[in-house]
């Protein structure tokens, strides 16, 4: 027999669900100005019955951000799983890959992440852990690779000291000129699927996935992956 407060818990558990998919709905229509009585419309509840389970908009928004993270942050880590360690290169490709496809199948969801800010929003300590799986997975390849990669330009001594601040976060173990290089793949990665996601390559660029593929294989040699 299912106890009180074991169906207590599934009934919430399943409310914060259906709150969050009215509340994703409404993402692709209206972008990330979410409105919590807006959402309670969609449900056809009232909006004091939300706010027993998200207190605020910021506190809805920030489940959703997280959940974005996860999605993409899993669909990455089960395409880098799936290629041999020792084909460092043909993991790097897929953690791309599956950015892509994930960015272009959740397209108000890459949004929320990557677009523009939301007035009034900050993100909370929360978010970090799972917006950081992309990057983590990245240099984790490249930590993989043998040698560390020669630079045709010296750090700066300011820039050293933030990216050795980053690798001590983490607890890792990769030279200061690996993790510049990740960075550098990072932001091209996203910056290429924002202008993907969001048509600012329309009238551009036809053969958008040859064009990925030719970057992400330019960033695996940047990254000094044979």
């Amino acid at each position: 027999m299912v106890s009180a407060s074991s169906l207590r818990a599934r009934v919430r558990s399943e409310m914060h669900q259906e709150i969050k998919d009215a509340a994703r709905r409404r993402l692709a229509e209206e972008g990330a100005n979410l409105s919590l009585r807006a959402v309670a419309r969609d449900m056809d509840i009232v909006p004091s019955a939300l706010y027993r389970y998200f207190p605020s908009r910021d506190a809805l928004l920030t489940a959703l951000i997280i959940d974005a993270y996860e999605g993409l942050g899993a669909a990455a880590e089960a395409a880098e799983a799936a290629v041999p360690r020792a084909d460092l290169r043909g993991r790097w490709l897929a953690v791309c890959r599956a950015v892509r496809a994930w960015a272009l199948a959740h397209p108000a969801e890459f949004g929320l992440l990557y677009g523009n800010p939301v007035p009034g929003y900050a993100a909370p300590p929360e978010t970090v852990a799972p917006a950081s799986k992309v990057i983590l997975l990245l240099a984790a390849v490249v930590g993989d690779a043998p040698g560390e990669p020669g630079s045709p330009r010296p750090l700066p001594g300011p820039v050293r000291a933030d990216l050795r601040r980053l690798i001590d976060q983490q607890a890792a173990d990769l030279p200061e000129e690996c993790l510049d290089r990740v960075l550098l793949a990072w932001t091209h990665l996203f910056g290429q699927l924002t202008f993907e996601v969001f048509h600012r390559l329309d009238d551009m660029i036809g053969a958008r996935a040859e064009y990925f593929e030719h970057h992400m294989a330019l960033l695996a040699d940047l990254a000094g992956l044979p």
